[in-house]
Parts: structure tokens; C-alpha cells; sequence
């Protein structure tokens, strides 16, 4: 199972919308065949895995990180094909979170003989889909918030003890090679038009792994004040999408003519600033089935309160910035939030908090 974690984990950033999965096919102590799914390849990673095996398949093992499915859409039935090729034990480290398919591939496989096993492995693969899981069942996408901050709560120095033009970094280059490999795992990227104009950041997947669709890079910028000479603008190849509340202006207009997407939507109620509800929905319709958050504390407190968040992810740096320095939070009036699963890891002298506030596959 962990040579098809490790498979399924080639399918990150080439899957989407669909699952990241992984297979291995097993014979006495040999590989046979292996495979991941890659979606412009079509094949899903069992049918990758038994054409790689070919006769080898029949009296195998295969190891599978997600349930196969039992149903047709842009390929056959997995189910059938491991019936087919004579496969005599199913392994799967999980079931499929979609309604049409949970439990029911497990089902076809034990009905047509064939020896299954599950919940191998099943955290890990659960991890890599929290996206899809909790899109296929929703059509919303996955909200991680993520942020880097001091131990005392702090994301940047006080204003204008830091430069201008340039994000402020707290936390060690491991934490920061470890953000990479988030937005690697995200089909989008939020943040607020404040963060853009302060900051001037490219907010691009920088993991150098390859990915079957670009980072979506979204602004919330009500008022249409992203410069037309920002390091976002400047490197916009139909990738960066900003949402406004503000009527079709000449500003759009040369925004789009350098590549950047603008569209209008409906403001928050009782105001004028974007609201983060109907953004995350036209995000859904969009088929983005992760989203990660990544802003100052005005964003990340409205996030929170509007309960639109599903994980955060915050990397701890050995340092206090004091009272004066900007907060993560602040005049926060939510309950405190119940934890679903929660882990912590140390990166390099940094320490990395991880928490569920719901869970997708439940």
C-alpha cells in the first residue's frame, strides 16, 4: 500500500477534479504492474496498473489507494476490469466519498469472487482527495486557511516597521518549501486585494512538480485596485481571476487585456466587499475542488467567522513580534472552534499546526 501511496501522490496537481489514486499490482513478491491517474490520460490508475501487468494480472494482488469504481463516465467500470484480468485479492485503503459509487465497487468485487480488504493506509489516501471529497458531495471546494506567524499570533510586524513590495517572511525555508507543496495540492489560491497591493506577490505554485491545470490565483478586490503593473498582472496568462462588486469599468477592461479574468458578483450582506460565500460557490461551478486561503487578518477573520474553512494549516516561527504587530485575528466574536482531527510537526526550527473544522469524509 505505501508503493501506491506513493503512486497516488503522482496523481496530486494532474488528477483534478478528479481523485488522486495510485495502484500496484502484486504477484508472489514481484511488482507486476503499477500505475496513478492522470486525467488528460484518461485512465484510472487500476487500468493503468493491468495494462503494465498484461497476463500478469490473473491470480495478483492489487493494492489500491481509493474503492474502483462501479460506474461509467469517461471511462469503463474498474471493477469490471479487475474481474476481467483474473485479479484474486483487492486491496483498497479507502472507500469513495462519491454517493454513486461508496461501498458498492467493494460490493461487485466480493460478489464475483474475489477476496477484499480495506482501510490499509486509509488516513494517508484521505488526505491527498479532502478536495474531491468534499466536491464530490457538495460541489464546493475543500478551504485549507493557511498562514505563517510568530508564537504570539502575529503574521507581520507593526505597520511600518516592514518593507513595502515584498512578502514578510517569518518562518524557515522548510516551512516555506512545505507551502509549495500545498498550492501543489490546491486548485486555487484566495487572497484580498490589501495582501496584493502591499505585499506584491506572484502567489504561484512554485513546487516545480507538474500539474495538469495552472494555479487559479483569486483576489477579492471590490473596487478594482489591483495595479496594471503588479507582479500578478505582469505574469497573468488567464490564471488570475479577480471578483469585484463594481459595474464593467475601463479598468476591467485593461485588466483583461493583459490576461487577467474579472468577474462581477454580489457583495456581502448589509456591505460592499465580495462576498466570500458566493466567490467559494462560483469557485465550485468552476469545478475547483480545492481552494487555500491566504491573506491578512481582515480575510482571515471573516473567513473563519462566515465558517468558511475546513482546515487550517498555520506555521509557528520561533519569535514574538508583540502587541503592535498585525494579528492573525482580530475582533473575533466566534465560538471557539471544535477540532475534528488535529496534528503538529516540527519543520526545521519551525513548528507546523494542522486542524480539521469539518470533516469530508464523514
Amino acid at each position: 500500500m505505501n508503493e501506491a501511496l506513493v503512486q497516488a501522490r503522482r496523481s496530486v496537481g494532474v488528477a483534478s477534479p478528479n481523485p488522486a489514486v495510485g495502484c500496484v499490482l502484486i504477484k508472489g513478491d514481484s511488482i507486476v504492474g503499477q500505475g496513478f491517474h492522470d486525467y488528460e490520460q484518461r485512465d484510472h490508475a487500476e487500468i493503468v496498473a493491468l495494462k503494465a501487468a498484461g497476463g500478469e494480472a490473473r491470480g495478483a494482488t492489487a493494492y489500491v489507494t481509493l474503492e474502483p469504481c462501479c460506474t461509467t463516465g469517461r471511462t469503463g467500470p474498474c471493477t469490471e476490469a479487475l474481474i476481467e484480468a483474473g485479479v484474486s485479492r483487492v486491496v483498497v485503503a479507502t472507500t469513495d466519498p462519491n454517493p454513486a459509487v461508496n461501498g458498492q465497487g467493494l460490493e461487485r468485487l466480493r460478489s464475483a469472487g474475489i477476496a477484499v480488504e480495506t482501510g490499509i493506509g486509509m488516513q494517508q489516501a484521505r488526505e491527498l482527495n479532502d478536495g474531491f471529497a468534499r466536491y464530490i458531495r457538495t460541489r464546493l471546494p475543500f478551504i485549507t486557511l493557511k498562514a505563517g506567524l510568530s508564537l504570539d499570533g502575529r503574521i507581520a510586524p507593526a505597520p511600518g516597521k516592514a518593507p513595502t513590495g515584498a512578502p514578510v517572511m517569518l518562518t524557515g525555508e522548510a516551512s516555506r518549501s512545505m507551502v509549495q507543496e500545498l498550492r501543489h495540492g490546491s486548485d486555487a489560491l484566495i487572497t484580498g486585494i490589501n495582501t496584493i497591493l502591499l505585499d506584491d506577490p506572484l502567489l504561484t505554485d512554485r513546487s516545480g512538480l507538474p500539474r495538469r491545470r495552472r494555479l487559479l490565483r483569486v483576489v477579492l478586490d471590490s473596487a478594482l485596485r489591483l495595479r496594471l503593473d503588479s507582479k500578478l498582472v505582469r505574469t497573468a496568462q488567464e490564471d488570475v481571476l479577480i471578483f469585484c462588486t463594481i459595474p464593467i469599468s475601463e479598468r476591467q477592461r485593461a485588466l483583461e487585456a493583459l490576461g487577467v479574468r474579472v468577474e462581477r458578483i454580489e457583495a456581502s450582506p448589509g456591505g460592499s466587499r465580495v462576498s466570500l460565500k458566493r466567490v467559494i460557490e462560483r469557485l465550485g461551478e468552476m469545478e475547483i475542488t480545492s481552494a487555500m486561503i491566504e491573506g491578512g487578518s481582515q480575510m482571515t477573520t471573516s473567513a473563519l467567522g462566515a465558517q468558511a474553512i475546513d482546515k487550517v494549516s498555520l506555521f509557528y516561527a520561533p519569535m514574538f513580534l508583540g502587541s503592535a504587530g498585525v494579528p492573525l485575528l482580530h475582533n473575533v466574536d466566534f465560538a471557539r472552534p471544535q477540532w475534528v482531527h488535529i496534528s503538529m510537526e516540527q519543520l526545521g526550527q519551525d513548528i507546523w499546526f494542522q486542524g480539521y473544522l469539518r470533516d469530508p469524509w464523514a
